[in-house]
């Protein structure tokens, strides 16, 4: 049982608010900077989603579920549905986000997680788990940061843990971003599947857009990459694609489709997909929301993110 609490806990962690970084809510907006450390901490401001009250993946038909689909070469892909939740408007000093997500279909069906972020940068996350199978609710702290999330192509610290301050920021100057988005090619008996049918293919709208390039360095030792490489959007913040090297060679790539909400604050984005793959083992991960499954700024009722929510379907 603890095994399955466990992989239940890994698999979800991909949609918990990134952890405290101490970058506010209220970071401005940066129309033009040098400065490498700004560019990270405007990304993890646009990965937050700090500029809304509220971001909910909420699906009003089966095509519109968020998929996951996780698969190693020359396997048959996993795939779960989940719906999310997540809440900013907190003003108590204390909590800084609240996020809800809910497992629709898959092997984790009925299971519900409520991810606390807390104001205080040395308060760890918190995580309730609601297991429908014993009827009762687990309480976690945060896992390691290079532990594999869910047997997918991201770490604890690529989807939640990583502060940019766990890291040396350099700005290598600005670029055009000349390449498509990754992608997952799915097999004829997944494209079948009603929650896949709008599974994104290689996105290239961002292709030919100026960016930063920005070099980032682990102050882990030992650790499992020692730099990556982001290519930042110049204007919106958002991170297209980043990759990582070891010993000089590439051993992964996360590429993220970030979409324009049409807000005043260009930070307002969405993303349609993240695709991760690694490159000694060709493995990949795609997480993907299809058009029309998101809402936000909604008014809401705060008992949504309480853990006696958690048991509510």
């Amino acid at each position: 049982m603890r095994f399955f609490i466990l992989t239940t806990l890994s698999a979800v962690l991909f949609w918990a608010p990134l952890a405290e970084a101490g970058v506010s809510k209220d970071l401005p907006y940066a129309k033009e900077t040098t400065s490498a450390q700004e560019i990270a901490e405007q990304v993890y401001y646009v990965n937050h989603f700090y500029g809304m009250d509220n971001f909910l993946i909420i699906p009003t038909s089966k095509t519109k579920y968020v998929s996951m689909v996780v698969r190693e070469k020359g396997k048959k892909g996993k795939v779960h549905t989940i719906k999310r939740l997540l809440n900013n408007a907190y003003g108590d000093g204390t909590v800084k986000s609240r996020d809800l997500i809910q497992f629709i279909t898959g092997k984790m069906r009925g299971t519900s997680i409520l991810i606390t972020d807390y104001v205080d940068d040395a308060k760890q996350q918190s995580y309730s788990i609601w297991l429908p199978a014993l009827r009762k609710i687990r309480r976690f702290s945060e896992p390691p940061h290079d532990d594999a999330w869910g047997g997918s192509d991201f770490t604890y610290g690529d989807i939640a843990l990583r502060k940019p301050e766990h890291e040396e920021h350099e700005l290598l100057g600005t670029e055009t971003f000349g390449k498509c988005l990754g992608a997952m090619t799915l097999s004829k008996r997944l494209k079948k599947k009603t929650v896949l049918r709008n599974f994104s293919d290689p996105s290239c709208e961002h292709k030919d857009k100026t960016v930063y390039k920005l070099k980032s360095t682990t102050k882990q030792k030992k650790w499992w990459y020692d730099h990556r490489i982001s290519y930042v959007d110049t204007t919106s913040y958002a991170d297209y694609r980043t990759e990582y090297y070891k010993d000089g060679a590439l051993v992964k790539e996360i590429d993220r489709d970030w979409t324009s909400l049409g807000m005043a604050d260009p930070r307002m984005q969405f993303w349609k997909y993240w695709y991760g793959k690694t490159s000694a083992t060709g493995h990949e991960t795609q997480i993907n929301i299809p058009e029309g499954g998101i809402q936000w700024n909604k008014d809401k009722d705060p008992e949504i993110w309480t853990e006696e929510n958690l048991k509510a379907k």
